[in-house]
């Protein structure tokens, strides 16, 4: 038996030690017309959609089913748009394990690779954490349905979602669920955003740094990229490192944001507690961290400052671009410059109507723009777009009334963080989020099935122990 097989069963034997209670607790529901009812549907099989299901089993909600669109392996960016060798994050930051020691990263790599390895390792390899990610959903048993979207989201009767979901093979299925859970990544209430000038360039000449980009295609070629946080310069690192003549990120701030702010807040007051602040605290926290954005650490500059073509250049936005030639031509303050090819490393918009699944509840969504209003020099209208979630994560309404049933639709992703700090997809705050989360799911199970429960109460007559005849004197 291998040592990573000798982990699994250490791991099956570590959580049937602490499986109490185990008796499964909600009572199955049937649809209209006698079709079997998920009690959870999270849509997202990344490493938070994987935690959720995880924490969803040792809840023993038994009746969920995690999808992801992407093939089996491909679930999450590490093997797709994820550019760097690896995480970001430190190696003892654990996530997914949830507190389970043998379940955790440190576990598997000492188990494939030995201790001394691990005590030798300065960041963990993207690709051993993807790799870990499916040696703990095959370890856990999830159920894992790939190459499944989730297409649309409507209420059905019964106070039930009905999910349609669509197959690789482009056919549509309607699944039932009491509960659904957006775990689809970044871009889960909104899309990833370029200026518009760039987007109206041919394909061929421009880039999101979400896109499948072919690298080698570039060549002897000279790359621009607007934006200076991480994935900008993970995408200038990888244009070099395939043979571009030159890489030149540009950034609109006189100077490149150093400061990772995500490092100061990973502390258990915070993960645990920003969430239940009042609206003008978490407001001030997080308009501060989220306009602060996310540096890049030093081993990305260093992969990038190697190579004879790089360049940062600050304080220098992009005002327009237009083809020329071959090329690009780019509009800055001091004047145009030329470019082969535009990659853009500008993140995400906040846009709910740019999801079709949401497209019966984009309108009600309610924004933080639609509850809070900052004091006077703390407006901030990108962060403003951020929803304004209930406190088990549930998407709010607008306007009361219009769209009840958002309250079963959980959004567990970047968008999460105005509401509770760093959550979704945030390895930092996973042990901490993903617990809430789920509490939040069988807190609703549980009261919605309340009259249910007293009846059971009401007709338990198990007796523990049994009245024998008194033996004689």
């Amino acid at each position: 038996m291998s040592s990573l097989d000798l982990l699994a069963t250490r791991i099956r034997d570590d959580l049937a030690r602490i499986a109490h209670p185990a008796r499964p607790w909600v009572p199955p529901r049937q649809g209209p017309e006698g079709e079997a009812v998920l009690d959870v549907l999270v849509a997202g099989a990344g490493q938070s959609g994987l935690a959720i299901g995880f924490a969803l089993q040792r809840a023993r909600v038994e009746r969920f089913c995690l999808i992801d669109a992407a093939p089996r392996g491909l679930e999450g960016p590490w093997r797709t748009y994820a550019r760097m060798p690896t995480l970001r994050s430190p190696k003892d930051y654990t996530g997914p394990d949830l507190d389970i020691p043998s379940l955790t990263y440190q576990s598997w790599h000492e188990a494939r690779y030995g201790a001394d390895h691990w005590q030798a390792l300065d960041r963990i390899p993207r690709q051993d954490w993807a790799d870990y990610l499916l040696w703990l959903r095959d370890t856990l048993a999830l159920p894992v349905e790939n190459e499944t979207a989730l297409a649309d989201i409507a209420p059905a009767p019964g106070d039930l979602l009905e999910a349609t979901l669509r197959r690789a093979d482009g056919s549509l299925e309607k699944k039932l669920a009491r509960k659904i859970v957006l775990a689809t990544g970044q871009d889960s209430l909104g899309r990833w955003v370029m200026p518009d000038f760039v987007e109206a360039l041919p394909q061929h000449l421009r880039a999101h740094a979400a896109d499948p980009i072919d690298f080698s295609a570039l060549k002897g070629k000279h790359v621009a990229v607007l934006g200076a946080g991480a994935s900008a310069m993970d995408n200038a690192a990888m244009a070099l490192e395939a043979g571009a003549a030159s890489a030149r990120v540009y950034c609109r701030r006189p100077a490149p944001q150093l400061v990772q702010p995500y490092l100061w807040l990973t502390f258990a007051g915070f993960l645990r507690h920003a969430s239940e602040l009042d609206d003008a605290w978490r407001w001030r926290f997080m308009r501060h961290i989220i306009g602060l954005r996310e540096g890049f650490p030093q081993p990305t500059w260093d992969r990038c400052a190697r190579h004879h073509g790089f360049a940062l250049v600050a304080g220098t936005p992009w005002l327009g671009a237009r083809a020329s030639g071959d090329g690009v031509e780019i509009d800055t303050p001091s004047g145009p410059v030329q470019a082969d090819f535009l990659i853009c490393g500008t993140g995400i918009e906040i846009d709910p109507a740019a999801r079709p699944e949401l497209s019966r509840c984009a309108g009600n969504i309610a924004s933080w723009a639609d509850r809070f209003a900052p004091p006077p020099g703390e407006d901030d209208a990108r962060i403003a777009r951020y929803p304004y979630l209930a406190p088990d994560y549930a998407l709010t309404e607008k306007n009361p009334g219009e769209t009840p049933w958002l309250r079963h639709l959980h959004l567990f992703s970047i968008a999460s963080t105005m509401s509770f700090g760093p959550s979704g997809s945030s390895i930092n705050a996973m042990t901490t989020a993903v617990p809430k989360l789920v509490r939040g799911l069988t807190g609703a199970l549980f009261r919605e099935d309340l009259e249910t429960h007293w009846a059971a109460l009401a007709a338990y007559d198990v007796p523990q122990a049994a009245m024998r005849p008194v033996a004689a004197a």
